[in-house]
């Protein structure tokens, strides 16, 4: 008898769990999604942060390249244009205790390119090497009971119809409707929390001047210790000889969308590097904002009875402010969760306990993330849903004397590169060697000015327009 996987939503999280469903006893495999997708890498509407700028971590990459073993998809991101940025010599980063300087030593490397790009690599990846199909379809409940889910009901044009499954995946993302499917089979109480710092973002895309194709990825991070609204910027290098620029601010703080505003405000921030390079580029696209940013946890994991036969992965299970680019490594680590359960002793689709060991397993590696970002963002002034407890105010305090540390030691610096690249847990940074650095602060000086070399200079020094 063949066993059927439903899998909800066509993005990153659920093209990972197609993957995986497809190589762990799944006979049919069916994505369900309600956009029309691209064929190509275009944006699409059911992704509203899709225009901003997203970093694939080294972690979350080789969490995905292990999901499709032998796919090669950090080769293919990068024939399709995608850059490979070394986190301790391939950017300028302004970061709320002073730059960081740059080594020529190896560190932890991010990928770079439109969201878009990642998700059209990995849609046509699994497309090829699995037997996956994809249907327009949008999906509107679940069948089935508390004890049991047994597929989808699916809205058509005459009515709802019903499409059976042995497991379903809800990988819906931040839109999802899990507390009210869950509702309609009679399991009520899930404990959700939203913690917003009003975070608004604001997109252009440029093209690459002549000269500057190697210019580093620059930031200027957002200081969530002044007691003032946020503020950040970063021009991120992606496919096409494009420049993504995206400046971000929470509530008060917010960039303008239209376009002298967007460079006034890139030029106004505590390094106005940002502004002087687009200064001199050409814009190829309007401003886009997105509003869609507020930090959502539903503690899933929580309820006393989880039925058999359904999984939640991805943003439907965690949602992250963008700003820290976690959202898709976490994503593709829940994907991993559920082929490592279902390649395990107790696995297959429709064995007892699998789908609450999933739920389970991927809200502990959402947790770290969420802790994370939620640990800076109630910092922020006008936040909604949280304010800093007396652990959040010890770790923030730590935190910042390591970044201090940071800006000049190599091995403070290294440290955190490994969390930020999701390479390694937050307790890399207690390890004994990582608090000796902090300990001991920057062996150098504070850089008072960005650390670029003097072509870089140069390249900046002809884009600048404003006269800085």
């Amino acid at each position: 008898m063949s066993r059927r996987a439903v899998v909800i939503g066509a993005g990153l999280a659920g093209m990972l769990a197609a993957a995986v469903l497809s190589t762990a006893g799944a006979d049919e495999v069916i994505v369900l999604d309600r956009d029309e997708l691209p064929d190509g890498p275009e944006h699409r509407r059911g992704l509203p942060q899709g225009r901003h700028a997203h970093l694939l971590m080294a972690g979350g990459l080789t969490a995905m390249e292990e999901l499709l073993p032998g796919a090669g998809l950090r080769k293919r991101l990068l024939a399709a244009g995608a850059h490979e940025i070394s986190l301790s010599s391939g950017m300028l980063a302004l970061t709320p205790e002073g730059w960081l300087r740059r080594w020529r030593r190896e560190g932890p490397v991010m990928l770079t390119c439109s969201r878009a790009l990642v998700d059209w690599v990995l849609r046509e990846t699994v497309r090829e090497r699995t037997s996956v199909e994809i249907r327009r379809a949008a999906v509107v409940g679940l069948t089935g009971s508390a004890e049991r889910v047994r597929g989808v009901r699916i809205a058509t044009p005459g009515g709802d119809t019903d499409l059976d499954a042995d497991l379903v995946v809800d990988a819906s993302g931040r839109g999802t409707r899990v507390v009210g499917w869950l509702g309609g089979l009679g399991l009520t109480g899930v404990r959700e929390r939203a913690v917003d710092a009003g975070l608004v973002n604001a997109s252009r895309v440029y093209r690459v001047p002549e000269g500057a194709e190697r210019f580093p990825l620059t930031i200027v991070q957002p200081n969530p210790h002044l007691s003032r609204p946020a503020r950040s910027a970063m021009v991120m290098p992606i496919e096409g000889g494009r420049w993504l620029v995206s400046c971000g601010g929470s509530r008060g703080g917010e960039p303008p969308a239209d376009p002298e505003g967007f460079l006034r405000y890139a030029l106004g921030l505590p390094d106005p590097i940002v502004g002087r390079l687009i200064s001199g580029a050409e814009p190829l696209t309007e401003v886009h904002l997105s509003r869609s940013t507020s930090n959502v946890r539903r503690y899933l994991e929580e309820l006393p009875h989880w039925p058999e036969r359904f999984v939640v992965l991805g943003d439907a299970l965690a949602t992250f402010n963008p700003a820290y680019g976690q959202g898709m490594s976490v994503a593709a680590f829940g994907a991993r969760v559920l082929g490592r359960e279902l390649g395990g002793p107790s696995g297959g689709l429709a064995s007892p306990g699998l789908a609450r060991r999933v739920v389970r397993g991927a809200a502990r590696v959402a947790d770290a993330a969420w802790s994370m970002a939620v640990g800076q963002d109630v910092l922020y002034p006008g936040v909604r849903g949280g304010r800093p407890g007396v652990g959040d105010r010890v770790v923030t305090a730590y935190t910042r004397r390591m970044m201090r540390a940071a800006t000049g030691s190599f091995a403070a610096a290294s440290a955190i590169w490994d969390v930020t690249s999701l390479s390694a847990p937050p307790t890399r940074m207690f390890r004994p060697g990582a608090v000796l650095a902090a300990v001991a602060g920057s062996p150098l000086p504070p850089s008072v000015e960005p650390p670029l070399t003097p072509g870089e200079r140069e390249v900046l020094r002809a884009l600048d327009r404003t006269g800085g």
